[in-house]
């Protein structure tokens, strides 16, 4: 069997050898985190979003009553549904004259107002950005 050597502990660290540690890193803000100028959800701690839950609810509700759909989803960053009721409401106006849209438009207003009421309801809403909505 081999001879190995005695065991010797590692030096001793002295303290001023040791880097220098900084302070520590902001919560949002800095280092690649989304800034947070409206405040933190305390519920999740994160970013709250500058679009307002009351503003995006009124206009997915009201503007449907006009004739409108889906502004409100435009508003709070949800591209994907409020092109797809906006474009379906305004393609069936179109296509009235066909009686066709006599029959889709109805059904995209009543998405619409039904979504708006979602939104009014919903706790958290979120926008586009996943963040919730003040």
């Amino acid at each position: 069997m081999p001879d190995y050597p005695p065991y010797e502990p590692p030096p001793e660290r002295r303290p001023e050898a040791q880097p220098p540690w900084g302070p520590p890193p902001p919560a949002f803000g800095g280092y690649g985190m989304p800034a947070a100028p409206y405040g933190l959800d305390p519920v999740t701690g994160l970013p709250l979003s500058d679009k307002s839950k009351a503003t995006a609810g009124l206009l997915q509700l009201l503007l449907p009553l006009v004739g409108l759909a889906g502004v409100g989803r435009l508003y709070s960053g949800s591209m994907a549904i409020g092109l797809c009721q906006l474009l379906g409401v305004i393609v069936s106006y179109v296509l009235i004259c066909v009686f066709v849209g006599a029959f889709a438009a109805p059904c995209f207003l009543v998405w619409s107002i039904v979504d708006g009421i979602v939104i009014l309801a919903s706790a958290a809403p979120r926008d586009g950005l996943g963040r919730v909505m003040r």
